[in-house]
């Protein structure tokens, strides 16, 4: 299991509310960036960005898996069966914000309310073995600073370690930083969550640091590890990416050849 991010069951901001932010992010740079003086070229080059894009509902495709819209009531039966089913991995509520849950039907609830939510803005993991086995989400989504996360991540037990969950990670990437034009992408989990923080290094994320006694969850007391990537680490994570992917790097049970070299070095 991997957890990264905030409740689910943060109120929903609306689509137009949000275009409106970034109406005004744009006005504001534009005024608070026009040149009074000769600008250090270096500088120059850093100030033509422009605030990005919001995500939207749509499906994203890979190889081997699509992130696609979530709906609860195509994902759910799935999702259910396969986060508390036969053979479910037991520890994969144990930092998230929520879960288990009792019944399919308490399950289904939230994920509706998953569903509705345009912030965080949910996908469901799906590959053409398995149909629906994870869930990931854009979250704290700030394109007037070039700032998105990804989150709320679960991969079920038959998920976990293969191919399509590595994939769906990317595609996330690949759409924030080439197609959304984001400049950050955030990952953060529990410290105690050892899992999430080997994933977010493998996924090619730098870990920046911790925030100490930042959240109360379930009753206790979270520290909030936090990683990110860059649009400038980007172009070489991508190509280590884009390399192990090849389907020559697996064999036809799945297993790989080479193992992904996306890793950061620490500061």
């Amino acid at each position: 299991m991997i957890s990264a991010g905030c409740d689910a069951g943060t109120p929903a901001v609306t689509v137009k509310l949000k275009l409106l932010v970034v109406a005004l992010a744009r006005g504001l740079f534009t005024a608070c960036n026009r040149a009074t003086e000769p600008q250090n070229p270096r500088m120059t080059r850093t100030f033509r960005w422009r605030p990005a894009r919001l995500p939207q509902r749509k499906i994203l495709r890979g190889r081997y898996a699509r992130l696609v819209p979530l709906d609860a009531r195509i994902h759910a039966p799935a999702l259910f069966a396969a986060t508390h089913g036969a053979g479910h991995d037991p520890r994969l509520w144990d930092y998230m914000f929520v879960g288990p849950f009792a019944s399919q039907k308490d399950f289904s609830q939230w994920l509706a309310a998953c569903a509705r939510s345009e912030d965080p803005l949910f996908f469901a993991i799906v590959d053409r073995k398995r149909g629906a086995a994870g869930l990931a989400s854009f979250m704290r989504i700030s394109p007037g600073h070039g700032v998105i996360e990804i989150g709320n991540i679960f991969f079920a037990a038959q998920l976990q370690r293969q191919r399509e969950a590595t994939e769906a990670i990317f595609l996330l990437l690949r759409h924030a930083f080439e197609r959304l034009g984001y400049r950050r992408v955030e990952w953060k989990c529990d410290a105690r969550n050892r899992r999430s923080r080997r994933a977010a290094r493998r996924f090619g994320f730098r870990f920046e640091g911790l925030f100490r006694q930042h959240m109360v969850i379930k009753g206790q007391s979270r520290d909030t590890a936090w990683f990110a990537i860059t649009d400038g680490d980007w172009p070489g994570i991508a190509r280590a990416y884009r390399r192990w992917l090849e389907p020559r790097n697996f064999d036809r049970a799945g297993g790989q050849h080479r193992k992904l070299k996306a890793r950061s070095r620490e500061y």
